[in-house]
């Protein structure tokens, strides 16, 4: 996924790129927004990470320009400001998420993958991925029509990973979502889920879907997409 991140200082605006890039996103800087400006229309932008203090930037009211530019990247917004009244009149003015300066860089990643979480849920109550189909409703999941009986950590597992077609996913990532524990450290819980998930979902089936990247964590397919 392509990030574009619009960030006037710059030892924080190389932070982000690498720690971004380390998250497996495509990282665009824009240092002004005169700079913003030159970046073409048509340029695949999946979220838009804005410094509020960003040179040429009017305040909130400039997000109705990025939403026009690029009407389906959600914008989570960076601010100075600890001011109330500056945090509410981004987001009515269309902002998905606001985070005050300073802030601690796991936070920042979890609300990003929160808004992208948010954008990317398919509006139907049932995934369909080749022969497997989860019902998000009634947590019920088959493949090729036969039932899987998961518990409760395999399915919210296996439903992150289908939130995420064709795209790996690391161990933090699956920790923090499933598990609900932030931070970088990593257990063998993962694996073992991953284990589980397998056994259940790809064990005699001619085309397994889970799929070990190694030295990043896990994906489900390869260039498919969930329906």
């Amino acid at each position: 996924m392509r990030l574009l991140v619009a960030e006037a200082d710059a030892s924080l605006a190389e932070f982000l790129q690498v720690r971004l890039q380390q998250e497996h996103f495509a990282v665009q800087l824009v240092t002004s927004a005169d700079h913003l400006s030159k970046v073409a229309d048509k340029a695949p932008i999946d979220l838009i990470l804005l410094d509020l203090n960003l040179p040429g930037v009017p305040g909130p009211d400039y997000l109705r320009i990025l939403q026009s530019r690029w009407p389906d990247a959600p914008i989570v917004l960076l601010s100075a400001s600890t001011a109330v009244e500056e945090r509410v009149k981004g987001l009515d003015a269309g902002a998905d998420d606001i985070l005050t300066k300073p802030f601690a860089w796991v936070e920042l990643a979890a609300r990003i993958r929160a808004v992208l979480r948010r954008r990317t849920r398919p509006p139907r109550e049932v995934f369909q991925f080749e022969d497997l189909e989860v019902n998000r409703v009634s947590h019920q999941v088959r493949r090729a029509g036969q039932p899987i009986e998961l518990s409760p950590k395999e399915y919210a597992l296996l439903e992150f990973l289908l939130r995420n077609p064709g795209r790996p996913v690391t161990r933090a990532a699956i920790i923090e979502e499933v598990w609900r524990i932030h931070g970088d450290s990593i257990t063998n819980v993962v694996d073992v889920y991953i284990n589980y998930l397998r056994r259940k979902i790809d064990a005699g089936a001619d085309r397994p879907l889970i799929r070990t990247i190694r030295g990043v964590g896990y994906q489900i397919g390869g260039n498919h997409h969930a329906t």
